[in-house]
C-alpha cells in the first residue's frame, strides 16, 4: 500500500455535500422522474394531468414523483384556481438538464415579432 497515494485519494473526499449530491443523483436515476424534470424544463407551469399525458404515467404516479422532487426543492408548485402548476425551482437541476441535452421550448412570437 502507498500511504501517500491513498492520502491524496482520500483528500478528494473533502468536498462539501457528498451525501446531498448522492441524494440528487439517486433522484435522477429514476427514468420517470427524469422524464418529468425534462417536461418541466421544456414546458414550465404545467399541471399534473398534462404531465401525466406527456410522459404516459398515471396522475397518481406523477403526483408521487412531484412530491419527492418538491421535498428536495427541485420543483415548485403554484395554485391557479383549482389547478396546481409545476415548474423547476433549482438552478443546479436546470443546469444538469442542459448538460444532458435538454432544450427550452420555442417561445411564442410576441406581437412585435409577429407584426414584422
Amino acid at each position: 500500500m502507498d500511504p501517500d497515494h491513498a492520502g491524496r485519494a482520500a483528500s478528494g473526499l473533502a468536498i462539501a455535500g457528498i451525501e446531498r449530491w448522492a441524494n440528487r443523483f439517486e433522484l435522477l436515476s429514476d427514468a420517470n422522474r427524469l422524464r418529468l424534470l425534462l417536461c418541466l424544463h421544456h414546458a414550465p407551469d404545467i399541471s399534473v394531468s398534462d404531465l401525466a399525458a406527456a410522459v404516459g404515467m398515471s396522475g397518481t404516479a406523477v403526483s408521487h414523483a412531484l412530491r419527492l422532487l418538491r421535498q428536495q426543492g427541485w420543483v415548485a408548485a403554484a395554485k391557479h384556481g383549482r389547478i396546481v402548476r409545476y415548474r423547476l425551482a433549482d438552478d443546479t437541476v436546470h443546469d444538469l438538464l442542459h448538460w444532458i441535452g435538454a432544450t427550452h421550448a420555442e417561445e411564442p412570437l410576441g406581437k412585435e415579432a409577429a407584426a414584422t
